[in-house]
C-alpha cells in the first residue's frame, strides 16, 4: 500500500494541526486520578499495574471472592500507557491471530479458539453488568489484500481453515465484495471475521474498569510506582516512594515496563507503534468510502496497517513502522516520530484518495510489549505467591482479561482448563543481549520489508527464524 515515489511527501500538510498526544486520552470524560499511596498498606492481593492486565485482575479477583482485600498500584494514571494508546481492536484471539496460534499450538488450537470466543463474550457481558460505556461495537474485522499474491494467500488460508473446522463466522470476499464493504482502490480481496473482533474506545475501557474496581472495594492508588518486591514472612512486600504494601499474593501486570521479577525481563522488548487520527468525516465523505459495517480493518502485508472508525466517524490509521530502540529502553521521547507520521499520511491517502484534503488532529506512539512468540506468556515466582503475565505484542485489549484469569488461577494453585494449556505452561524464547537483539530485530524488519516487495517471498533469515520458532510473520 506504499505510495509511489512521485506522490511521496505531498500529504504532509495534512499533519500541520495534529497534536502529538493520544486522541483517546484527550476525552473530556477523563476521570481525575486517585491519590497516591502515602502510608503502609496491607491486603490479600496486590495488583501492580493500572492497565488492562492489572484492572481485569483486580476486578475478576473481587468477582471471584468479594471478601478478598485487593489493592492496585499504578505508577502514572490508569490507562496512561498502552491501554490508552492502542487502536481499540478487542479481539477474541488469545494467540495474536489464528495463523500464529495454529503454527505454534496446532493440537490445542480448537480449545484456544473456544476459550478466546468465551473470553470476548465475557468482556461484553462485564461491560453491561458494570455499566461501562466504552463505545463497544461487535463489528468484526476484515483482513484485506492489497496485492494479487495476498489475495491468493487469503483464499488459500480460508480454504485451509475451513477444512480444519476453524472458519466459523469467516467469509472470503473477492474484489467486488470487499470494495462494496469498504471502498478503496487498493483492496483486492478480504477475509471477514464477522464476530471475533469488537471496536471500542480504549481509554474509556480502562477508566470504566477502574470505576468498577472501586465500586467493588478495590483500593486504587495512582502516581505510585512499585520500586521493589521482596519476601515478607509468609507473604510479599512491595516498596513504593512513600510507603510499603504487604500482601499475601501479588499479581504483576506491568507488561513492557521492567518486571519486579527480574528473570522475566529478557522475554520482552519494547517495539514502538504509531497512529494518526483524522478529523470527523462528513456524511459525503462516508458515502464515498462506504464502511457501513464499521468493521476494523488490517492489511495483509508484513509491515501492515490497521484502521477503524471511531464513534464520531474519525478514522484511526496506524501501524506499518515498528521501531525498536537500541537497548530496549522505554522513554517518552520515542512516543513522537514525525518521519513515521509523514509516511503514514501518504499511505492513508493512497488507500483512500477520495479523502484528499482531510486533516489529522492527533498523532502519537506507544510501546508494545513484544515477545518472540507474539502472544502472552505466564508464570509464578516466590514459591507461587507472585504471578505475572506479559508479552501480548499489541493484541492485549481482549486477551488481558484471559491473562488475568490465568494469573488468578496460578495464584490459587489448582489446575484449571486454562493452566493446562501448553501456551500457559511454556515460555517463549528470550531475546539475546545487545547488540545481538538490535541487530536481529533490524535484520528481521529489513527482511520483512523485502518480502513485501517480492510478492511475499521470505529470505533465508526469515526462513531460519521460522525454523527455530520465532515466526516473524507480522
Amino acid at each position: 500500500m506504499a505510495p509511489s515515489a512521485m506522490s511521496r511527501g505531498t500529504h504532509t500538510k495534512s499533519l500541520s494541526e495534529a497534536q502529538p498526544v493520544p486522541y483517546w486520552l484527550e476525552d473530556p470524560g477523563r476521570p481525575a486520578p486517585e491519590p497516591a499511596l502515602t502510608a503502609a498498606e496491607t491486603c490479600d492481593l496486590l495488583v501492580v499495574g493500572g492497565g488492562y492486565s492489572g484492572l481485569w485482575t483486580a476486578l475478576v479477583a473481587k468477582e471471584r471472592d468479594p471478601a478478598r482485600d485487593v489493592v492496585l498500584l499504578e505508577a502514572r494514571e490508569v490507562g496512561w500507557a498502552a491501554s490508552g494508546r492502542n487502536g481499540g481492536f478487542c479481539a477474541a484471539s488469545l494467540t495474536h491471530g489464528l495463523p500464529n496460534g495454529l503454527a505454534r499450538w496446532p493440537d490445542e488450537i480448537h480449545r484456544l479458539e473456544e476459550l478466546g470466543a468465551r473470553n470476548l463474550d465475557a468482556i461484553e457481558e462485564s461491560l453491561k453488568r458494570h455499566g461501562i460505556d466504552c463505545d463497544f461495537e461487535r463489528t468484526g474485522e476484515i483482513a484485506v489484500a492489497t496485492e494479487t499474491y495476498q489475495a491468493w494467500e487469503l483464499r488459500d488460508w480460508y480454504e485451509r481453515i475451513a477444512r480444519e473446522g476453524l472458519a466459523d463466522g469467516m467469509e472470503f470476499l473477492d474484489t467486488d465484495a470487499v470494495r462494496d464493504r469498504v471502498n478503496s482502490p487498493t483492496f483486492e480481496a478480504g477475509l471477514h471475521d464477522r464476530r471475533g473482533v469488537a471496536m471500542l474506545h480504549p481509554a474509556k475501557l480502562a477508566w470504566g474498569l477502574k470505576q468498577a474496581c472501586r465500586e467493588l472495594g478495590v483500593r486504587v492508588y495512582e502516581h505510585t510506582p512499585a520500586l521493589d518486591l521482596v519476601t515478607y514472612g509468609a507473604g510479599m512486600a512491595v516498596k513504593t516512594p512513600y510507603g510499603r504494601v504487604r500482601a499475601r499474593q501479588v499479581a504483576l501486570g506491568t507488561n513492557i515496563y521492567p518486571s519486579l521479577v527480574k528473570r522475566v525481563r529478557a522475554y520482552t522488548v519494547p517495539v514502538y507503534d504509531y497512529a494518526l487520527m483524522t478529523e470527523p468525516l462528513t456524511a459525503a465523505q462516508l458515502a464515498e468510502i462506504g464502511w457501513r459495517g464499521r468493521e476494523g480493518l488490517g492489511d495483509s502485508a508484513n509491515q501492515f496497517h490497521y484502521f477503524r472508525l471511531t464513534s464520531d466517524n474519525r478514522v484511526l490509521w496506524g501501524g506499518y513502522d515498528a521501531i525498536y530502540p537500541y537497548g530496549g529502553r522505554v522513554r517518552a521521547e520515542y512516543e513522537d516520530r514525525p518521519e513515521t507520521y509523514a509516511k503514514l499520511a501518504e499511505h492513508f491517502f493512497t488507500c483512500f484518495p477520495q479523502l484528499d484534503g482531510t486533516r489529522f488532529t492527533h498523532a502519537w506512539g506507544g510501546a508494545i510489549d513484544t515477545c518472540s512468540r507474539f502472544s502472552a506468556f505466564f508464570g509464578t515466582a516466590h514459591r507461587g505467591r507472585v504471578a505475572y503475565a506479559a508479552g501480548y505484542t499489541g493484541l492485549g485489549v481482549g486477551a488481558t482479561r484471559f491473562g488475568a484469569e490465568v494469573m488468578l488461577d496460578l495464584l490459587a494453585g489448582e489446575p484449571t482448563e486454562r493452566t493446562s494449556l501448553a501456551m500457559v505452561r511454556r515460555k517463549p524464547l528470550p531475546f539475546p543481549p545487545e547488540p545481538f537483539a538490535w541487530t536481529g530485530i533490524a535484520l528481521t524488519k529489513w527482511s520483512l520489508a523485502r518480502a513485501d516487495a517480492r510478492a511475499g517471498r521470505r529470505n533465508l533469515w526469515l526462513r531460519a527464524m521460522d525454523r527455530v520458532g520465532l515466526g516473524f510473520d507480522s
